[in-house]
């Protein structure tokens, strides 16, 4: 190979090794801790940045999105002497590079020391029931801890998770035998509540149902004696216009007979019409009048009217 295409190929090298230590570029989210001369200068943002070859060096890059840590199981002993054991997952952001590169060499161990120790101190005050049930309780105290540490590290704890709460195996049986009892023991009383339940509304209802007919008998009979009453009213009602109307019918006649011009003779004669007229029956006697003889007789025709009987016969 000529010597010339040897120094072509060096220089080539040299620029692309130059190239690559003054242009960097940094991805989205990401942050790059410069230090010059050893000494931190200043970060690269995401984009084109321009460093000084040999002077300048990125001495580590951060990862500024959320991340996971997931702490290894721990096994812990709580204020009523059990084991448990606990699986716990912490999401954390880097706020501040600089510190999270100068702050601890590793801030991701620490986390997860802080964590568990934080993880015993908090069991070790509380026994085994309240353990289970307190999930929320020991997460916000850890994340509480880990917040007062991290702080001077530019790490920012998002959220601590306890995954699961694992107790002895005997335990484990014992709590399944004490969750059944319990649970029998709310099935019996749910149903005796039911029992309860059932005979007081069967109770109710026949109670009401006794009122509701009582009520209705109640008012049934209250109508009827209103509409017997109503009746009644109605009938003495009719019975006295009927009267009236008798009564003045009466009169009426009466007025017509006056206008007509009759006397006691007529009437006499009249009466004495309708005698005749029972003389033809079967009877064998026949009283008249004494008042009604003495008109007739004065005017004639008591004779005729016997004669015309006594003819006819």
């Amino acid at each position: 190979m000529p010597v010339q295409w040897i120094v072509i190929a060096v220089v080539v090298f040299v620029v692309v090794v130059f190239i690559a230590l003054t242009v960097k570029i940094v991805p989205q989210q990401r942050v790059g801790v410069v230090e010059r001369l050893g000494k931190f200068h200043r970060l690269l943002n995401p984009g084109l940045n321009i460093l000084i070859p040999v002077i300048d060096q990125v001495r580590l890059y951060h990862d500024l999105r959320i991340q996971q840590a997931n702490v290894p199981p721990q096994t812990v002993i709580t204020k009523d002497n059990v084991q448990v054991q606990i699986d716990s997952i912490i999401f954390y952001q880097v706020v501040g590079p600089e510190q999270a590169t100068y702050g601890i060499s590793d801030y991701v161990y620490g986390v997860r020391n802080i964590s568990t120790a934080t993880m015993r101190q908090i069991i070790g005050k509380l026994e085994l029931d309240e353990t289970l049930s307190g999930r929320e309780k020991i997460s916000t105290e850890i994340r509480i801890a880990l917040d007062e540490a991290t702080e001077k590290w530019g790490v920012r704890i998002e959220r601590v998770e306890v995954i699961d709460i694992k107790p002895p195996l005997d335990i484990q049986e014992a709590m399944d035998k004490q969750m059944k009892a319990e649970r029998n023991k709310r099935a019996i009383v749910l149903e005796a509540e039911a029992a309860k339940q059932d005979m007081i509304l069967r109770a109710e209802g026949d109670k009401q149902s006794k009122i509701l007919k009582a009520e209705g008998d109640k008012e049934a009979r209250i109508r009827e004696a209103e509409g017997l009453g109503q009746a009644q009213e109605l009938e003495a009602l009719g019975q006295a216009k009927a009267i009236q109307a008798i009564a003045e019918a009466e009169r009426a006649r009466i007025e017509n007979l006056r206008a007509a011009g009759l006397d006691e003779s007529v009437l006499a004669y009249r009466s004495f019409e309708a005698l005749t007229e029972i003389a033809k029956g079967p009877a064998n006697k026949v009283f008249i009048p004494s008042n009604a003889v003495e008109t007739l007789g004065s005017l004639g025709a008591i004779g005729e009217v016997f004669k015309a009987g006594k003819s006819e016969k």
